[in-house]
């Protein structure tokens, strides 16, 4: 029996397209999906769903290579971000034609972050495009917009998996779908990504974590202070004891103890897992006070944030993950 589907889609660059799997299985199962809310790349897939294009938006991401993603992604020298991506953001607009959040079928919030006054923004009114445009701004690698006076970024800052828009809706349960779970491969360092001048330009962002660190802090919805919880506090550093070789350790003449970091690690791959850690967290401490009914959760490291070229992989991924967690939930 089709449920009433309350269905929240959460940040995380490229892994967002399997979102768009997310939703075809639920759709699959004869389940009605009555009210979106989104951030970041979830945004975009909230928002093509609901106002009824996401068909036709699959259909272009799926045949995008490695040269289009390249090719798409206008680079940029100023403006608070390393690419402008506005051919990226045309297409979207194309497709939507011109939807407004208002008229869309399926009640639809896009969210993203009030740099000035340290909010959240939610969209329910207006252009789905210009939401969409606001709330994927990933802070130093996609260039911010100005909406209605207010300096806007990825939602993904404070919220990246927002629950709270979707309980105005009623619904039979709520299915969330998080791009924030754990590194399936441990400690492995994956390459840098093969939009090179991509990560070449995302150098600027290595200050970006502390930055970030400052303007959010452990906040709640409305910027309040809150405890982190005992798990999440460090209260010993365990000493480096294991070793496979005799790899030169920096500092051992000085009686440091540690190793460098491997040498083809990038700037842009230590902010995206820094990013991805931060947003981890304060999606712990949400969803503590406002569970899901069913999580769908997709590792961190199931593709970068740029890999724009593998649609069709992270959609499979998106079905395979979220067909289990319904199994296992009994819908």
């Amino acid at each position: 029996m089709g449920r009433r589907v309350a269905l929240v889609l959460g940040a995380g660059g490229a892994r967002g397209y399997a979102h768009i799997g997310a939703v075809q299985v639920i759709l699959e199962r004869g389940h009605e999906i009555v009210t979106i809310a989104g951030t970041s790349m979830g945004a975009l897939v909230g928002g093509v769903t609901a106002a009824g294009r996401l068909e036709e938006y699959t259909e272009w991401a799926t045949g995008l290579t490695q040269y289009d993603v390249w090719r798409l992604l206008d680079m940029n020298l100023g403006g608070g971000g390393a690419i402008r991506a506005e051919r990226v953001f045309a297409k979207v607009a194309d497709i939507l034609g011109g939807a407004l959040i208002e008229d869309c079928a399926v009640p639809f919030t896009a969210v993203a972050t009030d740099l000035n006054n340290r909010r959240e923004v939610w969209f329910q009114r207006g252009p789905v495009a210009t939401a969409i445009r606001a709330s994927v701004a990933i802070p130093s690698i996609v260039t911010p917009v100005v909406v209605g006076g207010r300096l806007l970024v990825d939602g993904g800052l404070m919220n990246p998996v927002p629950i709270e828009p979707t309980t105005a809706t009623s619904s039979d349960l709520t299915i969330a779908v998080s791009l924030q779970a754990g590194h399936t491969r441990g400690v492995d360092i994956q390459p840098a990504s093969p939009v090179r001048s991509v990560s070449a330009l995302t150098e600027s962002v290595r200050s970006l974590t502390s930055r970030v660190g400052a303007l959010i802090g452990h906040t709640g919805a409305e910027g309040h202070p809150t405890e982190p919880h005992a798990d999440d506090v460090a209260h010993e550093v365990e000493p480096v004891t294991e070793s496979t070789g005799s790899p030169e350790r920096a500092g051992a003449d000085r009686g440091l103890d540690y190793l460098p970091a491997p040498k083809d690690l990038t700037s842009s791959e230590v902010f995206n897992r820094s990013f991805d850690t931060m947003a981890a967290l304060i999606t712990r401490y949400r969803m503590a006070s406002n569970p899901p009914d069913v999580l769908v959760s997709v590792p961190s490291d199931a593709c970068r944030t740029m890999d724009f070229h593998r649609a069709a992989e992270m959609i499979a991924l998106g079905r395979e993950l979220t067909q289990r967690a319904l199994d296992d939930a009994g819908y």
